[in-house]
């Protein structure tokens, strides 16, 4: 299993790089990091072109330099005409299985904000991407901590199957808990939940726990919460997020088959989300 960190020799790329090593080393999986070259710059004299990528080559050996020791790891400098279509171009080639990437510069510490790469990957990529939050590598021991707990925001509309089915994935793959939660979400503030609103949610989480619990080991804990709120963001606020866990979003019901569409509803989750952020694309066509 291989995972990707599109990388920069910036803050964004160091983030991206410490959530990678921490997530590589929790599902002992290969770490490819990844620096793409826009064709841009890649103009101008031979000795110009030469300088260029040997300063990249240089950045990628620094940045190897301070994986911890039991994390495999590759290095890879990429021509393309983007750093997005470079990251997806590459994800296809090394047959990734996530591809890792940092917050947009100049957001909210501790928060996942989203630029023209994060934007283009969430809505073209064919393996879940990862959201570093803006900070990550100056947290204490940010590459070598295990991952706490595996969180799975889950609605009942289309798609809702194939997310459940991959957060027990990455369950397996990191050996963590997974929490399944179901937001339900109030029309205005200062709504009280109805009650059958509520229980209609408590028993879409039952049912979730009872399908999550039935195949994954007994030894993984397996819990559920909701969370009812005036709005998605307000219901993302209410709950309780440990910094060391990881959240899965689904894509949007409108995805192409096995590809990432962000919608509405986890768009708005994301401004609000203080931990990782795995988005998974759409279930394959049946």
């Amino acid at each position: 299993m291989r995972f990707i960190v599109g990388y920069t020799s910036t803050p964004t790329g160091r983030d991206a790089l410490a959530l990678g090593a921490r997530l590589a080393k929790a599902a002992d999986a290969q770490l490819d990091l990844v620096l793409v070259l826009g064709r841009s710059e890649a103009v101008g004299t031979a000795d110009y072109q030469a300088k260029l990528h040997a300063t990249a080559e240089g950045w990628l050996a620094e940045a190897a330099a301070t994986v911890p020791g039991d994390v495999r790891i590759q290095t890879h400098l990429i021509d393309a005409e983007s750093f997005a279509e470079g990251l997806l171009d590459a994800s296809r080639e090394l047959e990734a299985r996530f591809l890792v990437i940092g917050a947009a510069h100049g957001g909210l510490l501790g928060r996942v904000s989203t630029g023209s790469v994060a934007g283009a990957l969430l809505h073209s990529a064919e393996v879940p991407v990862v959201l570093a939050p803006s900070g990550w590598a100056s947290r204490p021991y940010a590459m070598t901590v295990p991952i706490s707990r595996v969180s799975c925001a889950i609605g009942t509309r289309s798609g809702a199957q194939h997310l459940l089915e991959e957060a027990i994935g990455v369950t397996r793959r990191l050996g963590a808990p997974l929490r399944l939660l179901s937001l339900v979400a109030l029309d205005r503030a200062g709504s009280v939940a109805p009650p059958e609103a509520v229980e209609a949610g408590r028993e879409h989480a039952e049912s979730l726990l009872a399908a999550a619990t039935e195949v994954l080991p007994a030894d993984i804990e397996v819990s559920t919460e909701v969370a009812a709120a005036p709005g998605v963001e307000a219901a993302v606020a209410s709950i309780d997020w440990d910094p060391d866990e990881v959240v899965l979003l689904g894509s949007s019901r409108l995805a192409s088959p096995k590809r990432l569409f962000l919608g509405a509803t986890a768009a708005q989750m994301l401004r609000e989300l203080p931990v990782p952020v795995v988005v998974v694309p759409s279930a394959p066509a049946k």
